[in-house]
Parts: C-alpha cells; structure tokens; sequence
C-alpha cells in the first residue's frame, strides 16, 4: 500500500510561511528552510525587544530630563531627590514630556522643587 502524506496541508504550512517572509533579502524570502530560520529569529528578537523598548525609553526619558535639568543649574539625580522629598509624583515619561515641549512649565517644577 503506497504511503499516504497530506500534501495539501503541508503545502498550506510552508506558503503560509514563505507569506510572512515576503521582502526579505535574498534566499531568506523564497528557501523553506533558511526562510523557517530566519522568520522564527525574528519572532525571537520581537520577543526580546518588546521588554527592551521599555528599557530604551525610560533611558531616553532620563537623558532628556538631565538635560533639560542642567540648564536650570540641577542634575538629573538632584531634581529626582528634590522632587521626592517635596512629594512631587509626576512620572518620567511625564516630566520628560514637559521638558521637551513645554520648558515654561518644566522650570516652574524645578522652581517648585528648589
């Protein structure tokens, strides 16, 4: 009895696939194997980098903070220690908004705080 495979499923698996690699480079879009190994890394660093972006922004929100903070004669940790011992909550993102877009009230914190 000659062996029985269901193509049309495993046809189905790889195109879906080989769908989701589209506008890769070279042999990466079109070769099952390669295209399997690159598409499953690339699950692997979306994984990864979904926890890294929080990481990256609260350290862009910081820098911008400093900076915005030495123009009014403080650092970064100084303003962060003032602000708790006056209990001034305003998160970073926040802060960080304020001293990118709005400096008028961003001196009046650090003013509050000092």
């Amino acid at each position: 009895m000659p062996r029985s495979v269901n193509h049309v499923a495993s046809r189905a698996r790889r195109k879906r696939l080989l769908k989701l690699t589209r506008g890769y480079f070279g042999s990466r879009k079109n070769v099952w194997t390669v295209a399997k190994n690159t598409w499953e890394k690339g699950q692997q660093y979306a994984y990864r980098d979904r926890r890294q972006k929080k990481r990256n922004f609260r350290s862009l929100w910081i820098q911008r903070i400093n900076a915005a903070a030495r123009l009014e004669g403080l650092s970064y940790s100084q303003l962060i220690g003032l602000m708790k011992k006056s209990n001034i909550e305003i998160n970073r993102k926040a802060l960080a908004d304020l001293a990118t877009n709005h400096p008028t009230a961003f001196r009046a914190v650090v003013e509050k705080v000092k």
